[in-house]
């Protein structure tokens, strides 16, 4: 799976990069055909403590699921992000497999 990671307003850490990548990629134990993983971080300009967005979008055949969460920190929204996907996954693994019972 290819993951790339975007910023915007803001250049991010390495260690942000690797905790993202490591998280986005344990994704792929829950589906076998991920195409590829963007993850986009957006700093906004406000005075809200939780003004750091974080959007990741996983392609897989026919279907493209998205998760955008504003939190505190990158890692809170990465962390909550991939554990709403890797439900959204196997959600859609099943119904692939139901499908194909059928």
């Amino acid at each position: 799976m290819k993951v790339s990671i975007q910023s915007v307003n803001f250049n991010a850490t390495l260690n942000l990069l690797k905790f993202t990548e490591k998280k986005v990629e344990s994704l792929s134990k829950f589906h076998d055909k991920i195409l590829k993983a963007e993850v986009f971080f957006k700093l906004e300009n406000s005075s809200d403590k939780e003004n750091k967005t974080t959007e990741i979008k996983i392609n897989i055949p026919g279907n493209e699921l998205v998760v955008k969460k504003q939190f505190k920190s990158f890692e809170e929204g990465i962390s909550t992000g991939v554990e709403s996907l890797k439900r959204r996954l196997k959600k859609s693994k099943e119904k692939l497999r139901d499908s194909i019972a059928i």
